[in-house]
């Protein structure tokens, strides 16, 4: 039985949530399948392509899959890919990504499309590995669901995206076995980009003089006690339109930030997403520059690791070894890499991006299935953890 194809409508709201309800339970943290005011608001984006599939004799919903956009961006991503139990092993989930991606990347819409994709099965993996999608990365920790679950991350590009990737001259050595993983996937060379040692982290800014001490005599910093997190959602955003109006700055595109991170003096902001359903945190961008958070990153991390994110990502340049160095120093992981992201501004090449993780909770490896084509980041992934977090054998003699 061939299913029928058709946009979302608001009409559909009450009936989406039913099926979200029914595929993920009451711990779905996303608001796509969740919240009616931002299920009106994406069904009428247009910016955003949200399909879903029906019964051709009863018009029942069975499945739905969404591609999301941003004014001005080129990036979109898959989400919501739900099919009812009672009408799986149909190819619906497949149907609708394939169609997504005709609408959005054959007609030249998007020059990418990235899908995170669940690891408590091969199922998932192969559903989009099906409709081109290609692995770039495993994300630890990423979300918590009923349990705390680990991610893949996939992409499919536009015919003649990956072609175009920037050259990279060199990368901190750490992110040498991730750029091994991508070779061995996706065939992208990397070849003559020098693996290098990691540029050693920024000191603490200094704190303010008391004006009876002179300079010289100023104690250490403790930034973590300086730091304040605005939770604000409204603010937060109008603050970052202004001082973001274009996509170019951010780590990470496709994300609304709600959560503000800034010191009593006002000397830089750090705007987040913060995800308490899901207990997960993307850091979106810094002001005036990444560079003048770099050295506030622990007190960062640690400030939105007690607000309950047990896991943080950013989205870096590969290009950029002093931000990738930083955040190595401070435990973070190159979980993914995502090739020919973003295009140069001005130009016909595409950079491209990794993104860098840390968890607060203990990762369950055990629970993750890599389909083949992830496994080369798995094992990435697990040698990078390893050398971070393991101390170095010693033999005694």
């Amino acid at each position: 039985m061939t299913a029928v194809i058709d946009r979302a409508s608001p009409a559909d709201i009450a009936e989406l949530r039913q099926l979200y309800y029914a595929v993920y339970g009451p711990h779905y943290p996303v608001a796509l399948g969740t919240d009616p005011a931002e299920m009106s608001r994406l069904i009428g984006d247009p910016d955003t392509l949200w399909l879903v599939a029906r019964c051709p004799d009863s018009g029942v919903l069975t499945a739905s899959a969404a591609v999301h956009g941003e004014p001005g961006g080129r990036v979109g991503r898959l989400e919501g890919v739900a099919v009812h139990p009672g009408h799986r092993s149909g190819g619906l989930a497949s149907a609708l990504t394939d169609e997504l991606c005709r609408r959005t990347l054959e007609t030249g819409r998007l020059d990418s499309v990235y899908a995170t994709v669940r690891t408590v099965g091969a199922g998932p993996q192969r559903v989009v590995s099906r409709n081109g999608f290609r692995p770039l990365g495993l994300l630890a920790n990423a979300v918590d669901l009923s349990t705390r679950e680990s991610l893949a991350l996939y992409a499919r590009h536009a015919a003649g995206v990956l072609d175009r990737r920037v050259p990279v001259a060199e990368v901190p050595a750490p992110l040498a076995p991730l750029l091994r993983a991508v070779e061995r996937s996706l065939g992208v060379d990397y070849g003559s980009t020098r693996a290098t040692a990691p540029q050693p982290p920024p000191a603490h800014p200094a704190a303010p003089a008391s004006p009876a001490a002179p300079a010289a005599a100023a104690p250490p910093a403790t930034p973590s006690a300086r730091l304040e997190m605005i939770e604000a959602p409204g603010f937060v955003r109008r603050r970052f339109r202004d001082r973001f109006p274009g996509t170019e700055r951010w780590f990470y595109p496709l994300h609304t930030p709600n959560t503000l991170l800034v010191p009593d003096d006002d000397g830089f902001e750090v705007y987040a997403y913060l995800n308490r359903a899901g207990r997960y945190c993307s850091l979106v961008a810094a002001h005036p520059d990444p560079e003048a958070a770099a050295a506030w990153l622990e007190p960062v991390t640690r400030a939105l690791t007690r607000a309950g994110a047990g896991y943080v990502e950013a989205l870096l340049p590969l290009a950029r070894h002093d931000l990738l160095s930083g955040f190595l120093a401070q435990g973070f992981i190159p979980g993914a890499l995502y090739p020919a992201m973003r295009p140069e501004p001005g130009g016909d090449g595409f950079h491209d991006y990794v993104v860098m993780s840390r968890t607060a909770e203990q990762i369950d490896f055990r629970g993750v299935v890599a389909d083949g084509p992830l496994q080369p980041y798995l094992d990435a992934y697990l040698s990078t953890w390893a050398s971070t977090y393991l101390p170095p054998f010693e033999v005694a003699s």
